[in-house]
């Protein structure tokens, strides 16, 4: 496994691997790696010949007051995670080089960054869009995966691969989850332990509202109610937002046909948590599937 500061040697790397016809992958954390990652990892070593995983602490995507210097940075952790998996490449750019001081450029997904995350969070996806950007050209993989985990996410990014005419495939791959339901991820060290026992109520909450779909409901207003009412039973929870929206523009939805996506966010403190369902109504007949 080479572990990988410069992008001009990633650059390098990279035509080597081309020239050679090695189909590459690539999965971009911002490090503090958990069995998410790795999954993400074997499911990249599966699928393609090399595999690079890129370990980024992206400082354009934190807004003034979060916890862009606190994030967790653990290397040596990450690339014995990496060597464990077979990885071929980590590619660890430094901040000056990917943002030197005449940088000015930016990348933007319209419609699809404004609704949630984006309204939390304004300057967020702007930040993701950029950076993602740069990795895809200098990495140029054929595949770039990602967890579901962070949906409206996945939809930025594909959104500007297509309009973008990148070229690289885009994989969503399903959330991890801890024992109790809790999507992994890198935030969850922040929680107390009083917060982390509350902290499932996210996912029992849109297990419900995926429950009241599967049973038949079509209101998504109703279902809405019923996700916030679950939410209701955990004093610590503040809530952010919870949607029913559909799964590729990200807009509401009122009535649900169909694939849609249940979309929530929390705070328990300052800790915030995001998570996810898909869920596919019964059309005509056909039998009602989630994932």
């Amino acid at each position: 496994m080479r572990l990988i500061r410069s992008i001009s040697v990633m650059n390098a790397y990279r035509l080597a691997l081309l020239r050679e016809g090695v189909r590459i992958g690539l999965v971009p954390t911002m490090g503090a790696l958990h069995q998410g990652h790795r999954t993400l990892i074997r499911t990249a070593r599966l699928a393609c010949d090399a595999v690079v995983v890129s370990v980024f602490v992206n400082p354009t995507q934190f807004g003034p007051h979060e916890d862009f210097s606190r994030y967790p940075r653990q290397l040596k952790q990450d690339t014995a995670m990496c060597r464990d998996e077979g990885v071929d490449v980590v590619f660890v750019p430094s901040q000056e080089a990917m943002y030197p001081s005449s940088f000015q450029t930016g990348v933007t997904a319209q419609a699809v960054s404004q609704r949630w995350e984006g309204a939390h969070r304004p300057t967020h996806f702007g930040g993701v869009a950029t950076v993602v950007t740069k990795l895809l050209n200098i990495v140029r993989p054929h595949i770039a995966f990602f967890g579901q985990k962070d949906y409206q996410q996945v939809v930025v990014v594909r959104r500007l691969v297509a309009d973008l005419n990148v070229g690289t495939l885009i994989v969503s791959c399903p959330t991890v989850r801890d024992p109790d339901g809790l999507a992994m991820s890198s935030r969850n060290v922040y929680l107390t332990a009083a917060q982390r026992r509350a902290a499932p109520i996210l996912y029992r909450a849109l297990r419900a509202g995926e429950t009241a779909i599967l049973k038949g409901s079509r209101d998504a207003a109703r279902v809405r109610h019923t996700v916030l009412m679950k939410l209701a039973d955990e004093p610590l929870v503040q809530i952010d937002y919870v949607s029913v929206c559909d799964p590729d523009s990200l807009e509401p939805l009122t009535r649900i046909i169909g694939k849609v996506v249940l979309l929530g966010a929390i705070r328990l403190g300052p800790v915030r948590l995001i998570d996810n369902l898909l869920v596919k109504a019964k059309i005509k007949g056909r039998r009602a599937k989630s994932r």
